[in-house]
């Protein structure tokens, strides 16, 4: 049996409760961390938990709405609470947000889409890597997306919280990347989880058609890029951008 890259390890998966955030939980967990499964979704998150164990694995729930700093920082306390440490992050939690163009856009719609897909990732960053730091070092991935590179008609606030998630995973690197602690982003295409099921066909058809490969990605092969991230297989890699996207970005 191939020895697991994460035995004795503790990983936070935040928006773990579906989607991309399921995925990497799961993924951690087979590879042999301990996992905190966080989500604004009990139900969901608990779900996930049961899935981990069922399977052999260590988990546990916390709920968190990670647009509220204090949340985060008891998402950390409960973390070191339940297992004694951290070595990694996947920063996933996040929301589409209002669909209009910037001039129609609600004051309200902006300040809640930066709030739960910028905000939060310095919120939950901020309190991770005095824990990691302790720990001895490790990794953080945050979730970014195509958007953070290009524009999205009617998507401004998602568009500029994900450009900004870039620039912080940067500069979090340049910071703490010499003290043992790597930082990465991932820019997932549009990725078929449950969100995208309530889609008409047409709007699907538009959005795989604008992926060179053909098809929409999946949950667990932008997971398998996080866990790649958190591992000593990437150990030089570092503020880095990594585009999980079926070459939407290439055209």
């Amino acid at each position: 049996m191939m020895e697991q890259l994460f035995s004795g390890k503790v990983a936070l998966v935040t928006g773990a409760g579906s989607g991309i955030g399921e995925a990497t939980a799961l993924l951690y967990a087979t590879q042999g961390a301990k996992v905190i499964v966080s989500d604004i979704n009990e139900e969901h998150g608990n779900g996930v938990v049961d899935k981990i164990r069922q399977s052999g694995g260590d988990a546990q729930f916390v709920a968190c709405d990670v647009s509220k700093p204090e949340a985060c920082e008891q998402l950390v306390n409960e973390t070191l609470r339940h297992y004694g440490r951290l070595d990694y992050a996947c920063n996933n939690a996040g929301i589409g947000g209002e669909a209009n163009p910037v001039g129609d856009m609600s004051v309200k719609g902006w300040d809640t889409v930066i709030a739960v897909n910028l905000s939060s990732v310095f919120y939950c960053m901020k309190y991770q890597l005095p824990a990691i730091l302790k720990s001895g070092g490790g990794a953080i991935v945050n979730m970014a997306s195509i958007l953070g590179q290009v524009g999205f008609p009617h998507s401004a606030g998602y568009v500029a919280a994900k450009h900004g998630v870039v620039g912080l995973t940067q500069n979090a690197a340049a910071e703490y990347s010499a003290q043992g602690v790597r930082v990465n982003a991932v820019g997932p295409g549009f990725i078929d989880t449950p969100l995208l099921k309530q889609m008409d066909k047409a709007t699907k058809d538009m959005l795989v058609s604008k992926h060179p490969i053909g098809r929409l990605g999946k949950a667990e092969e932008v997971a398998e890029v996080v866990i790649w991230l958190s591992s000593d297989k990437a150990s030089f890699v570092t503020g880095a951008y990594y585009a999980v996207d079926g070459a939407y970005l290439a055209v």
